[in-house]
């Protein structure tokens, strides 16, 4: 089953290569000659890797293949970590609300801010991100603290309001983690 777009750019040799190993691999191979048919298959797919031997493609996703011949294996690997790496970036980005969270480098941007995060923070806000109810405070102890004991402790109350003060200072946002009676919640609302 394929489940991966490896477009063939400008590169009749090495698509007719892969072409005949189309079974043996984990990826669709599609061959595209003109620059227009390139950005609209593109704008279409979501998981693609093109594979050129022109160097002055600025395009997201690409490799240059500068020799020719090659052993065709460590093409193959290579084409695979490529697909690995874009996968990883792919996952690694979450979207709530106005906010973009980048669990590679901890970070919470929106426009022209961005914002660094703790790791309890960003755990904090991906639990609450996935609930519609305000989450208490013994939950989220267990759930991101991993606390099992019923000792009195400040910790989540601490983390939240500095986590608010912190998105309020750099986003001017009061609204992103609200505090209720029964519990703290996301506002997944986009303004």
């Amino acid at each position: 089953m394929n489940f991966q777009n490896l477009i063939i750019y400008n590169f009749d040799v090495l698509y007719h290569i892969l072409k005949e190993l189309d079974e043996d691999l984990n990826f669709k191979i599609l061959h595209i000659s003109n620059e227009k048919t390139l950005n609209t298959e593109i704008e279409k797919l979501d998981d693609y890797l093109i594979i050129t031997k022109k160097n002055n493609l600025n395009l997201k996703n690409s490799v240059f293949l500068e020799s020719f011949p090659f052993k065709l294996s460590k093409l193959i690997e290579k084409l695979n970590i490529e697909f690995l790496k874009i996968k990883f970036n792919q996952q690694s980005k979450i979207i709530i609300s106005n906010y973009t969270i980048d669990l590679n480098s901890r970070k919470i941007s929106s426009n022209t801010s961005e914002l660094k995060l703790t790791e309890k923070e960003i755990n904090t806000i991906l639990y609450l991100s996935k609930k519609k109810e305000p989450i208490n405070i013994k939950e989220l102890e267990k759930a991101v603290w991993e606390y099992q004991s019923e000792i009195e402790t400040h910790t989540v109350e601490t983390h939240i309001y500095r986590l608010r003060k912190k998105i309020f200072n750099t986003f001017r946002d009061n609204n992103f983690l609200i505090s209720k009676k029964d519990g703290y919640l996301i506002n997944q609302t986009k303004l």
